[in-house]
């Protein structure tokens, strides 16, 4: 890595669908708890919301209307449901790329935090199932915050918890409000295309179809630019 990155750096991770594909148990919840209500819900209507906080996602889908009870309640039984399925799951583990990936990081003395628009709960058993937590130096759920991404509230509360500039953090996503809301945060950003196509996460710097094509090498050097660029750039082979 080049001598001219700098010496706090951080790269903040979303967990469903960049360290794990969790997006088809969440679909099913959300298909499950919003049919009960006669609520349909669809894949093409579930992805671009994939990555927001439960009370986001319910409003959009039952309106605005609905009382902070309900959507108490419908959150708290699609966590159930969900939580339910992954237990269940049979060789559930990270996606390719993410374990090397953060080896070489903690390596290379980058601090890292978990940052899921998803509550606690569900952080917990996720990181126990994959066995990810003794990689991050902080982790901060959507409870944590008050407004649920594409805002950049989650990123940089992540960013306070390491102690590292928003200058000096990267953040790795795959839903496109997680990409805007890193932006916003002043942050570079590398984008997976587990959940959506290249197309539509082009205000990400990088772009893979797997954390298997991206290197350390490829982080520090995003570290070096004095400015967060958009558009997108290519990882070095």
């Amino acid at each position: 890595m080049s001598l001219k990155a700098p010496a706090n750096r951080a790269v903040i991770w979303d967990m469903d669908g960049v360290i794990a594909d969790t997006a088809q148990y969440h679909f099913q919840s959300w298909q499950e708890v919003l049919g009960k209500r006669g609520v349909p819900i669809t894949m093409e209507q579930f992805r671009p919301t994939f990555g927001q906080r439960n009370d986001s996602i319910i409003r959009k889908n039952v309106g605005k209307t609905i009382s902070q009870s309900e959507i108490d309640a419908i959150a708290e039984e699609k966590e159930r449901s969900f939580r339910r399925r992954i237990g269940a799951a049979q060789d559930f583990k990270p996606l390719p790329g993410v374990l090397a990936l953060m080896d070489s990081l903690r390596e290379h003395r980058f601090r890292m935090a978990l940052a899921s628009s998803g509550p606690w709960e569900n952080i917990r058993l996720l990181v126990r199932m994959l066995g990810v937590g003794d990689y991050f130096q902080a982790i901060v759920a959507g409870r944590d915050v008050t407004e649920s991404k594409p805002s950049p509230q989650i990123y940089l509360l992540a960013a306070q918890k390491l102690g590292v500039a928003p200058a000096n953090c990267i953040v790795i996503e795959d839903a496109i409000a997680g990409v805007d809301g890193a932006k916003q945060a002043g942050m570079h950003c590398v984008a997976v295309t587990t959940t959506h196509p290249h197309h539509r996460l082009t205000g990400a710097d990088i772009i893979v179809d797997s954390l298997e094509e991206i290197t350390v090498n490829d982080l520090g050097e995003l570290l070096i630019s004095s400015t967060v660029e958009t558009g997108t750039k290519q990882p070095q082979k």
